[in-house]
């Protein structure tokens, strides 16, 4: 399955971290690319170096119109997921969901536009109370990839963390192609 997120908006000063942490749930769980608008572009480069240090070729791409966007990426046969606690409930889409070829998940930080309801293939709560968007990327992320993701090896990548029952263990790598 190939998954990309896109994040519209930001609240100013509160969100580059919560924003930060959308584009590393995303890579980490899978996600190939993140769209973003109104971002400092010091996320961009935050990203970059968790590439550059843990590996993996996660992509960045600043835009200025999301809707530009999602209507490229249905034409390229895109489903569009929306996260919002107000969408069907996970546990009944989830399997629609996993059988898609091709997903943008929507992640949004302020009130919405009305319209990315309407363009949207699927509205998915995770929940239907107030929670953060970074959890609920994170249980969609599983859920439609049954634990998948963590089985995921990162190219390049200079660290790595090996599984262990008690205690810390990074191994330092020789960058591998």
């Amino acid at each position: 399955m190939e998954i990309e997120v896109l994040r519209i908006g930001q609240r100013l000063v509160r969100d580059d971290r919560v924003t930060t942490h959308v584009a590393l749930v995303a890579r980490a769980f899978g996600a190939k690319k993140i769209f973003m608008s109104e971002i400092n572009p010091e996320i961009g480069e935050t990203i970059y170096k968790v590439n550059e240090t843990w590996g993996g070729d996660f992509e960045i791409e600043f835009i200025d119109n999301w809707k530009m966007i999602v209507k490229n990426k249905k034409k390229q046969d895109f489903k569009i997921v929306h996260l919002s606690m107000y969408g069907e409930k996970i546990n009944k889409i989830q399997t629609d969901i996993s059988s898609e070829n091709k997903i943008l998940i929507v992640v949004g930080a302020e009130k919405v536009p009305r319209e990315i309801y309407e363009l949207a293939d699927y509205n998915v709560g995770v929940g239907s109370q107030p929670h953060s968007e970074i959890s609920a990327l994170a249980i969609l992320l599983d859920r439609i990839q049954n634990g998948a993701q963590f089985d995921l090896i990162f190219q390049k990548a200079k660290r790595r963390i090996i599984p262990s029952k008690t205690g810390k263990n990074v191994v330092m790598e020789e960058t591998r192609d």
